[in-house]
């Protein structure tokens, strides 16, 4: 394993990792890959903890680079048994091979069909601070690292909420004895999206303290809607918010940047700037923002 996960990384998807050829790059620069284990597994039927077919990248790929593990769909915030979820029986054992100092994943419910997932947010509600937290507290236990929380992009707060998104994660991690993956990105996108979301009030509610990674992305207008699709460059107000976080959160250990092609959409990305020069520019405005707040190119507090 080559070194501790720290600075400015780059989530690794299937979609565009043969366009950079990231193993054999010299002008795209990061620190530490992000791997979603949902990508990455196994079927859970197979008996591989990794898929066999991307077994050869993940182990050039963990030659290389630290490796961060994120849980996209672990089911685990559903309503079914956490043993019998892919978070328990698979992801666990995918972000031990990875060597993971930590896991990730996202504030979504659980299904049996993850049809609905990318809309389906959790109810920010008292009762279900209660009922997550156990939940949470329950699979960090179980994974012997340190869970964080990512706040979601939804199209649509889910019904009998009571609570502000922040006040929900806040309170989650607090009862929870959990972290938080902070997506500064997803709160740019809310609150373009949802009238009387506020970002820097997101910001100012949430524990900073807690907060131990960032997610940084870019997103795309469609039909009078703005999609956290990571198809573009990372926005001038998400860099403001990654500046002033960096600035109030010494606990943070790392940056990472999430790109997708277009799997999420029909839709052609909004430039005719290469996916090369964009990856590429975004990651060195994030190295100079975070030296900046660090002091040395990817040195983890």
């Amino acid at each position: 394993m080559p070194g501790t996960v720290g600075g400015v990384g780059l989530q690794l998807n299937e979609t565009f990792l043969d366009d950079l050829a990231v193993e054999d790059s010299s002008d795209v620069q990061f620190d530490y890959a992000q791997l979603l284990c949902d990508n990455w597994a196994g079927p859970l039927d197979s008996g591989y903890v990794i898929n066999q077919q991307l077994r050869s990248r993940f182990d050039r790929l963990a030659e290389r680079y630290p490796l961060l593990a994120h849980s996209n769909y672990g089911l685990h915030y559903g309503f079914g048994p956490l043993s019998e979820t892919p978070a328990l029986k698979r992801h666990i054992a995918v972000a031990r091979a990875m060597e993971s100092p930590w896991i990730a994943d996202h504030m979504f419910y659980g299904l049996l069909s993850d049809s609905y997932l990318w809309s389906t947010p959790l109810q920010f509600s008292r009762a279900e601070v209660e009922r997550v937290a156990d939940l949470a507290a329950r699979f960090q236990d179980a994974l012997g690292m340190p869970l964080l929380h990512e706040n979601a992009f939804y199209y649509a707060t889910f019904p009998g909420s009571d609570l502000e998104e922040a006040e929900f994660l806040a309170a989650v991690v607090e009862k929870a004895g959990t972290g938080i993956l902070l997506d500064l990105h997803n709160i740019y996108a809310n609150s373009i999206d949802h009238e009387g979301y506020d970002a820097w009030r997101f910001i100012r509610t949430i524990p900073l303290d807690r907060v131990v990674e960032i997610h940084l992305a870019g997103g795309q207008w469609i039909d009078g809607w703005y999609h956290d699709l990571h198809n573009d460059r990372v926005p001038e107000p998400v860099w403001e918010m990654l500046d002033h976080v960096l600035a109030r959160a010494p606990g943070i250990a790392g940056v990472t940047i999430e790109y997708q092609r277009p799997a999420h959409t029909a839709r052609s990305r909004p430039t005719t700037e290469s996916w090369r020069e964009m990856v590429a520019g975004d990651l060195r405005r994030a190295r100079e923002i975070w030296d900046r707040h660090r002091g040395a190119p990817g040195a983890a507090p």
